[in-house]
């Protein structure tokens, strides 16, 4: 629900917990940093800033269960009434998948892996990409091996909306593989999509920071 605290609207999925003002940055290392990210609840889409103090963010997303976004556009996806809030609190439990822009970490902590084309369906989105695990090994074995959030590479991701299916093309999506319903493997062609590049004031999410939107009016289209 969605209740005023004075001047500030705060997002509340479960009751919040206190959160704990960062620590100051070490002599010599940088403040953190602030991305802007799109994160998918079970209901509705949230777009905004927050603060990255890890180097990647399936690190900051992994190492706590609870995130402060601020400056945030909801959007409930039943009757898309967006709702502008200055600061929401959610809980890594309620988040299915989050994309944004930012760092993609040190290179020197990259290991070697293997991407393998998977689908998978999470509450109402549909999502296609590439896991990456080690050679030889198996990939949604793999995939259900990771911590809570999971990167997939070059993905797509499809949900109904009031005025049809939306796809969004992105780089990179976090899923949370412990609500996933199914995980399949998928073919190179599946993951394909044509660039579908949407105008300033297009689209749905009119604060969306990253990927491309195409909603489709009437019967969905493959192929």
């Amino acid at each position: 629900m969605i209740r005023e605290l004075g001047r500030r609207l705060l997002l509340v999925f479960s009751q919040p917990r206190n959160l704990p003002d960062p620590p100051p940055p070490a002599s010599g290392q940088p403040e953190s940093a602030e991305v802007e990210l799109v994160a998918y609840a079970e209901d509705c889409i949230l777009s905004g800033r927050l603060r990255l103090d890890a180097e990647r963010l399936s690190d900051l997303l992994n190492d706590h269960d609870e995130y402060e976004l601020v400056d945030v556009l909801v959007e409930p996806l039943v009757d898309g009434t967006a709702v502008e809030a200055a600061h929401v609190v959610v809980e890594r439990d309620d988040l299915l998948l989050v994309h944004a822009t930012g760092p993609r970490g040190n290179p020197a902590r990259r290991t070697r892996t293997r991407p393998h084309p998977v689908a998978l369906r999470i509450g109402p989105y549909q999502v296609r990409g590439y896991v990456h695990v080690p050679p030889g090994s198996h990939p949604i074995a793999g995939f259900r091996r990771r911590r809570t959030m999971v990167p997939l590479t070059d993905a797509w991701i499809e949900y109904s909306t009031p005025t049809g299916i939306a796809r969004r093309r992105v780089s990179t999506v976090i899923v949370n593989r412990h609500v996933v319903d199914w995980i399949v493997e998928a073919d190179d062609e599946e993951i394909e999509l044509p660039d579908l590049p949407v105008g300033p004031g297009q689209g749905r999410l009119v604060k969306d920071f990253t990927g491309q939107l195409m909603v489709d009016f009437g019967r969905r289209q493959r192929g």
